[in-house]
């Protein structure tokens, strides 16, 4: 009987490390992913501002070309957060961008920084979303 019960607490501590080691993988995965999140997300305000200083100036070449720099930093950007972020959250950051790029071409300057602003709102929910909290967890 000895031999049975040294068998299955063998079998019972394998079984806690693996739980302990999966457990680890967790919370550093979600550092990891939280850290990049936030350091993307900061980056593309940034760029987002400048555009709204050129949308601001009304200087419409650089704001045109501002913003292709942004669709592309976003491209690569969503490219990664698409495998740990719900699609249509980082959609609603494509459909702005796209509205805003309309916006400046058609010379709606005032409208392309409302867009942006909601960018800048969803791009902030998303950070509050998919940070590691108690609330979020329940």
């Amino acid at each position: 009987m000895s031999e049975k019960r040294e068998g299955k607490e063998k079998i019972m501590y394998k079984e806690m490390i693996i739980s302990i080691i999966l457990v680890i993988l967790i919370f550093v995965g979600d550092f990891v992913t939280q850290k990049y999140t936030d350091n993307s997300i900061n980056s593309f305000n940034e760029e987002l501002q400048n555009l709204k200083n050129f949308l601001i100036e009304e200087n419409q070449e650089e704001a045109e070309a501002q913003i292709e720099k942004a669709e592309k930093s976003w491209e690569s950007i969503q490219n990664k957060m698409a495998y740990y972020i719900e699609h249509n959250e980082l959609e609603k950051v494509e459909t702005n961008l796209a509205e805003a790029r309309s916006l400046t071409k058609s010379g709606n300057f005032d409208f392309a920084i409302s867009a942006l602003d909601k960018t800048d709102y969803v791009l902030e929910h998303i950070n509050e979303k998919y940070t590691f909290s108690l609330e979020n967890i329940f």
